[in-house]
Protein backbone atom coordinates (compact mmCIF):
# COMPACT_ATOMS: atom_id res chain seq x y z
CA UNK A 1 0.00 0.00 0.00
CA UNK A 2 1.23 3.41 -0.99
CA UNK A 3 0.11 6.73 0.09
CA UNK A 4 1.10 10.06 -2.17
CA UNK A 5 2.75 12.48 -0.42
CA UNK A 6 3.64 16.35 -0.80
CA UNK A 7 6.11 17.45 -3.02
CA UNK A 8 7.92 19.19 -0.34
CA UNK A 9 7.48 16.80 2.41
CA UNK A 10 8.40 13.50 1.80
CA UNK A 11 7.51 10.58 3.74
CA UNK A 12 4.27 12.17 5.00
CA UNK A 13 1.32 10.64 3.52
CA UNK A 14 -2.60 10.42 4.36
CA UNK A 15 -2.55 8.71 7.83
CA UNK A 16 0.03 11.35 8.91
CA UNK A 17 -1.75 14.85 8.05
CA UNK A 18 -4.82 13.36 9.63
CA UNK A 19 -2.45 12.89 12.95
CA UNK A 20 -1.23 16.42 12.43
CA UNK A 21 -4.35 17.70 12.26
CA UNK A 22 -5.74 15.70 15.04
CA UNK A 23 -2.67 17.46 17.24
CA UNK A 24 -3.42 20.95 16.11
CA UNK A 25 -7.08 20.68 16.91
CA UNK A 26 -6.71 19.17 20.53
CA UNK A 27 -3.49 22.45 20.93
CA UNK A 28 -6.02 25.45 19.55
CA UNK A 29 -9.74 24.01 19.92
CA UNK A 30 -12.92 23.74 17.97
CA UNK A 31 -13.20 28.12 18.61
CA UNK A 32 -10.03 28.58 17.47
CA UNK A 33 -9.30 26.30 13.97
CA UNK A 34 -10.77 28.35 11.75
CA UNK A 35 -8.79 31.56 12.11
CA UNK A 36 -6.00 29.08 12.44
CA UNK A 37 -6.95 27.84 8.73
CA UNK A 38 -7.65 31.19 7.23
CA UNK A 39 -4.19 32.52 8.76
CA UNK A 40 -2.42 29.45 7.11
CA UNK A 41 -3.85 29.77 4.13
CA UNK A 42 -2.92 33.64 3.87
CA UNK A 43 0.58 33.39 4.83
CA UNK A 44 0.44 30.20 2.09
CA UNK A 45 -0.74 32.83 -0.38
CA UNK A 46 1.82 35.14 0.26
CA UNK A 47 4.49 32.96 0.18
CA UNK A 48 3.46 31.36 -3.24
CA UNK A 49 3.01 35.02 -4.47
CA UNK A 50 6.59 35.79 -3.33
CA UNK A 51 7.86 32.57 -5.17
CA UNK A 52 5.92 33.11 -8.28
CA UNK A 53 7.33 36.98 -8.11
CA UNK A 54 10.77 35.67 -7.95
CA UNK A 55 10.59 33.25 -10.70
CA UNK A 56 8.97 35.75 -12.88
CA UNK A 57 11.78 38.47 -12.29
CA UNK A 58 14.47 35.46 -12.92
CA UNK A 59 12.77 34.39 -16.66
CA UNK A 60 12.87 38.24 -17.24
CA UNK A 61 16.82 38.32 -16.36
CA UNK A 62 17.40 35.26 -18.17
CA UNK A 63 15.47 36.68 -21.45
CA UNK A 64 17.70 39.85 -21.38
CA UNK A 65 20.74 38.16 -21.43
CA UNK A 66 19.35 35.79 -25.17
CA UNK A 67 18.18 38.82 -26.20
CA UNK A 68 21.19 41.56 -25.66
CA UNK A 69 23.72 39.56 -27.45
CA UNK A 70 21.77 39.56 -30.82
CA UNK A 71 20.92 42.63 -30.43
CA UNK A 72 24.59 43.89 -30.33
CA UNK A 73 25.93 44.19 -33.79
CA UNK A 74 29.67 44.17 -34.33
CA UNK A 75 31.40 47.35 -35.66
CA UNK A 76 32.60 47.14 -39.19
CA UNK A 77 36.51 47.00 -39.38
CA UNK A 78 38.12 50.16 -39.64
CA UNK A 79 40.88 50.38 -42.45
CA UNK A 80 43.92 52.40 -41.56
CA UNK A 81 44.55 55.09 -44.36
CA UNK A 82 47.89 54.58 -46.61
CA UNK A 83 49.59 57.69 -47.34
CA UNK A 84 50.03 58.76 -50.82
CA UNK A 85 53.27 58.06 -52.55
CA UNK A 86 54.76 60.41 -54.17
CA UNK A 87 55.50 59.61 -58.09
CA UNK A 88 58.57 58.00 -58.44
CA UNK A 89 61.48 59.80 -59.86
CA UNK A 90 61.57 57.25 -63.13
CA UNK A 91 58.08 58.61 -63.98
CA UNK A 92 58.19 61.66 -65.75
Amino acid sequence: MTTETLAFIEGVGGPELMMIMFIVLLLFGGQKLPEFARGLGKTMREFKKAASGVEDEFKRAMDDVEEKPAAIKPTPAIKAAQPEQPPSSTEK
